[in-house]
C-alpha cells in the first residue's frame, strides 16, 4: 500500500513538473512571437562613392531605365567554301550562300544612331535591327568602324528612340554593382547582375595593328549575343560596352569583359564626325614593367617601360629615352600598358599631353604633341576607295604602318563584304605590297588594275600580324 502511495505520489509531482514546464515555455514563446512583431529584419544596405542604395530597387530600376536603349542585332553574310592559304579560285559555284549571325548594340540618339562591337556586323552584307522586343525593324547603314577598338556606329532611320544614359567610366570603381543588358542565345532583353571585377584589362583580343585595350572586367554573366550590348551601373547610365568573355567552351564562366564608356564615346564621336578613328601616337614603344625591366628600373612596379623612341616623331624624340618608365599622363597615373593605351585612346592628334616619368631613379616631365598615323597633327577624313566588284575599301598606308613594316608603300584592304576579295580569304587588314611582282603605292590605280586583272595573279603582302605572304591564284 505504501508503494502505491509513493508511486502516486512521484506521479503527481512529475504531472505538475510538466505543467509548469508547458506554462513557462508556452509564455516565453508568446513573448518571444510578441517581440518578433514589433522588431523587424533589415537587409544590409550596400554603400556605393558615400551614398547608401536600395539592393534590389537598384537593380529594377537600373533595368527598366536601360532595357529600351538596348537592341538586337541579325546580319546576314556570304561565306565561300573554296580556297586555301596558297591557291584561291573565283569560281563562283563556291559560295555556299547565307550565313546569319545575332548580337546586340546600345542606343546613342533618338535619331537612331547605334553603337556595337565590329566583330558583331564584321564581313555582313545586311545588317538588321530590332527595337522593343521585335515590335519595329531597321535596315542599319554603316558610318564607321573602329577595328582597333571593335566598336563600330551604325544608323537607322528612325526618330523617337530612346537614348541611353551615359556615365563617366572613369569613376566605376573596382566592387561597383553592374548590369549586362543584351540578346545572348536570341534570349531578347536579357539582364544579368554582377560587380566590377578589375580595371584597365588587356586580354589581346583586338587583331589589329594598333589594338585598344583597356576593358572593365566583371562577373555579369555574358554570353555570344551579348556582344555590343550594355554595361550599365545602378543608374542604369552606360559603363561600357560589352565585348568579350573569357571562355574555354564558348560560353559563360565568370569573366566578360566591356569596352569603357569614355573610349566608346571618344571613338563614336570620330567616327560620326570623321568616318574613321582619330588614334593619336606618342611616337613610343612601350611594354609593362617584367621582372627584368622593373630591375632595369632601379626596382618600380607600376608604370611602362619605354623601348624605344621614333626618330620621326618631333616631340617624343625631345623628351623622353629609351629606358624611361611612364608614370603618369596629364595627372592620371598609369600602371600598366592597358592604362597607357587607354588615357592615348581618349585624345586626339594635335593635344599636348603632359608625361611623368622616372629617370635613372629621378622624376621627370615631358610633353609630347600627339601625332596621326602620317606624322601630322591635323585631323583627317576617311579616305578610301570602295570597289564593287571586289567587293572591299582600299587605301593608301600610313606612314605609322610604312615605318612599323619596313616598306616603302602598300595598299590596305578594310571593309570586306561580297565580292572577289572575300574569296581570296584575305583578312581585313592584310597589305597589298605587290601584285604580279611589281610594287603598289596608288590606291586608285591598285584598283583599276586588280579589278580587271584574269589569269594567274601573285600576291605579295603583309598580314595583319606584321607576317610577309606571297599568294597565287586564278581570277576569272
Amino acid at each position: 500500500m505504501r508503494n502505491i502511495k509513493s508511486f502516486l505520489i512521484l506521479a503527481l509531482l512529475a504531472v505538475g513538473s510538466a505543467l509548469f514546464a508547458a506554462y513557462y515555455f508556452t509564455r516565453q514563446f508568446s513573448q518571444s512571437k510578441h517581440s518578433s512583431e514589433t522588431a523587424s529584419f533589415e537587409f544590409s544596405t550596400p554603400v556605393r562613392n558615400g551614398e547608401a542604395t536600395t539592393t534590389l530597387p537598384g537593380f529594377r530600376e537600373a533595368s527598366k531605365k536601360s532595357r529600351p536603349s538596348v537592341v538586337f542585332i541579325k546580319t546576314e553574310a556570304s561565306v565561300n567554301r573554296r580556297g586555301s592559304f596558297w591557291f584561291f579560285d573565283f569560281d563562283p559555284f563556291g559560295n555556299i550562300g547565307k550565313v546569319s549571325a545575332t548580337g546586340s548594340g546600345v542606343i546613342l540618339s533618338a535619331d537612331g544612331y547605334i553603337v556595337t562591337n565590329n566583330h558583331v556586323i564584321h564581313g555582313a552584307d545586311k545588317i538588321e535591327v530590332v527595337i522593343n522586343n521585335g515590335k519595329r525593324s531597321y535596315l542599319a547603314e554603316v558610318v564607321g568602324r573602329a577595328p582597333s577598338s571593335d566598336l563600330a556606329l551604325l544608323k537607322i532611320d528612325a526618330t523617337g528612340l530612346i537614348p541611353i544614359e551615359l556615365s563617366d567610366s572613369e569613376e566605376t570603381e573596382i566592387g561597383d554593382w553592374v548590369l549586362a543588358v543584351g540578346n545572348p542565345f536570341n534570349l531578347t532583353s536579357t539582364v544579368t547582375a554582377g560587380i566590377v571585377s578589375a580595371k584597365g584589362r588587356n586580354i589581346n583580343i583586338v587583331d589589329n595593328q594598333f589594338p585598344i585595350e583597356s576593358f572593365i572586367q566583371t562577373d555579369a554573366a555574358i554570353n555570344p549575343g551579348n556582344s555590343g550590348g550594355a554595361l550599365v551601373n545602378l543608374e542604369g547610365k552606360l559603363v561600357g560596352v560589352n565585348t568579350a568573355i573569357a571562355s574555354k567552351t564558348g560560353s559563360y564562366v565568370g569573366y566578360g569583359f566591356a569596352i569603357p564608356s569614355n573610349i566608346v564615346v571618344k571613338i563614336v564621336n570620330d567616327l560620326k564626325e570623321y568616318g574613321q578613328i582619330q588614334q593619336a601616337f606618342d611616337g613610343l614603344d612601350v611594354s609593362d614593367l617584367s621582372e627584368e625591366l622593373s630591375n632595369r628600373a632601379g626596382g618600380l612596379n607600376d608604370g611602362v617601360y619605354v623601348n624605344r623612341v621614333s626618330n620621326s616623331h618631333r616631340t617624343a624624340s625631345k623628351g623622353l629615352q629609351a629606358g624611361d618608365v611612364i608614370v603618369g599622363i596629364d595627372g592620371k597615373r598609369i600602371s600598366n600598358k592597358a592604362e597607357y593605351d587607354e588615357q592615348l585612346a581618349l585624345h586626339r592628334p594635335g593635344e599636348t599631353l603632359r608625361y611623368s616619368l622616372v629617370r635613372d631613379g629621378k622624376d621627370k616631365d615631358a610633353e609630347i604633341r600627339m601625332e596621326n598615323m602620317d606624322g601630322a597633327y591635323d585631323l583627317k577624313r576617311k579616305e578610301s576607295v570602295f570597289s564593287e566588284s571586289l567587293g572591299a575599301e582600299f587605301e593608301n598606308i600610313s606612314k605609322v604602318e610604312k615605318e612599323l613594316y619596313g616598306i616603302d608603300g602598300g595598299i590596305k584592304v578594310t571593309n570586306i563584304t561580297t565580292g572577289k576579295v572575300r574569296k581570296m580569304n584575305l583578312p581585313e587588314g592584310f597589305i597589298f605590297t605587290a601584285l604580279n611582282n611589281q610594287k603598289v603605292s596608288d590606291v586608285d590605280s591598285f584598283v583599276t588594275q586588280l579589278e580587271g586583272l584574269r589569269g594567274q595573279v601573285r600576291i605579295e603582302g603583309i598580314s595583319p600580324h606584321g607576317g610577309r605572304q606571297f599568294l597565287s591564284f586564278y581570277m576569272y
